[in-house]
């Protein structure tokens, strides 16, 4: 309570709710000094609700994400020191406070450099848990002849999803296309990222490659696995602002 009460970290931590954002946006977004920003975020990020990591398009800027999972443990722990009854609105990670989506279907897409897994996996797991209600596609830069083998098969063996039938597309193929969120899970696509027609919200989860790893093939899918974790819970968080799109 003590650490968001301040006026400009609460105005960075909302910011930071809808996308991750590197300092110099933030600066932009709040009107405040750079070196101010930078004091309050480290603050945040010393108390655990907001991380940063390594732009893969330019090394020298990180990108700062809000736990929100963490916000919500740390509020309900807020709530349960000033009285029991107060954690009784608590909702427990894996659980969607999202009501029923409403027509016409939000339309979303999701963009990543080689279409082959971050994106795809965004695609499945929303299509996934909205039942179809929302219309979820996927699209990349320089997309790969077909998607990652442990894209395919984190989604089937830790979500009971089967993708195997699709092929990774490049986002030209989609640019008359209409969507009310574009969300990118790479930094270097965020920066090339085309404009769509009607405007529709930009999002974006900096998340790293899992390709990238280099190791041996245990560790290669321990990496998708924590990366496919990272997205689940993101989409989870994304789903009650859709909802909200429509209602």
């Amino acid at each position: 309570m003590r650490l968001v009460a301040h006026p400009l970290r609460w105005r960075l931590l909302t910011e930071l709710a809808a996308s991750d954002y590197r300092v110099r946006e933030l600066v932009t977004l709040v009107g405040e000094p750079q070196n101010l920003v930078s004091y309050h975020l480290r603050l945040l990020r010393d108390g655990g609700l907001v991380t940063a990591t390594r732009s893969s398009f330019d090394g020298r800027d990180s990108y700062y994400h809000l736990d929100l999972d963490r916000c919500a443990d740390a509020l309900a722990d807020t709530g349960a020191a000033l009285h029991p009854t107060l954690t009784r609105g608590h909702v427990a990670p894996g659980v969607s406070t999202a009501g029923p989506l409403h027509a016409p279907r939000v339309g979303v897409l999701f963009l990543c450099t080689g279409n082959s897994a971050r994106s795809p996996i965004a695609e499945a797991l929303l299509r996934h848990s909205t039942d179809g209600q929302v219309e979820a596609m996927s699209a990349g830069s320089r997309p790969k002849p077909h998607l990652d083998a442990n894209a395919v098969r984190v989604l089937r063996e830790e979500f009971d999803i089967d993708i195997t039938g699709q092929s990774p597309r490049h986002w030209d193929t989609l640019s008359g296309r209409r969507f009310d969120y574009v969300i990118s899970l790479c930094d270097k696509a965020r920066e090339a990222c085309p404009d769509f027609p009607g405007q529709p919200r930009r999002i974006h989860w900096s998340i790293p490659d899992p390709v990238t790893t280099g190791g041996t093939a245990r560790a290669d899918y321990l990496a998708f696995r924590r990366t496919a974790a990272d997205i689940e819970t993101r989409v989870r968080h994304l789903l009650p602002v859709l909802s909200a799109t429509r209602s």
